[in-house]
């Protein structure tokens, strides 16, 4: 792997108000964060092919969301932990895709890749560990889970990402 795709520049950009709403409901609607739909304009519009390109970018989001994760548990902010987890483990699996040459545009997508990769690696408890993510998603909009759920479906997320990661070594 070349040195510069370890590189990581955090970039701040001033839009205007309008500019900066549109794209954030655009990102929402595409089940997307900002940073999301902002890297992948850039990698769009540039013409950037490389699908290592792609899953560094995945895996850049998934570590960012799941320091952010860790931070809104300390601060015992479950809704907000539950966002980033989620996020951190639909960005490892749209890494893992991004490495067959497949770009994931929605939940269907996401669901139907973990069940492959149950199926192709007999590993029943990564989709076990997945529903626990998708359960966090659920709590992002719903506010209905327990905090000690919470932080242990973050374990789970913490779990599923480093057996995702270990399938893109």
């Amino acid at each position: 792997m070349a040195s510069w795709l370890r590189c990581m520049a955090t970039v701040l950009v001033e839009l205007p108000n309008s500019i900066l709403l549109m794209l954030k409901r655009k990102a929402e609607s595409e089940g997307k964060s900002l940073e999301e739909l902002i890297n992948e304009a850039i990698i769009n519009y540039y013409g950037i092919s490389d699908p290592e390109a792609k899953v560094q970018m995945h895996k850049g989001l998934c570590e960012k969301y799941l320091r952010e994760g860790d931070g809104f548990l300390m601060k015992k902010d479950y809704v907000k932990a539950s966002e980033k987890f989620w996020g951190a483990a639909s960005q490892i699996v749209k890494a893992l895709a991004a490495k067959k040459g497949l770009e994931l545009r929605s939940h269907s997508d996401l669901h139907r890749e973990v069940v492959k990769i149950v199926r192709e690696k007999g590993d029943v408890e990564m989709r076990l560990l997945w529903q626990s993510a998708i359960v966090l998603h659920q709590n992002f909009y719903e506010n209905w889970l327990p905090s000690e759920i919470v932080e242990e479906d973050a374990k789970d997320v913490k779990k599923l990402v480093d057996k995702v990661k270990d399938l893109l070594a």
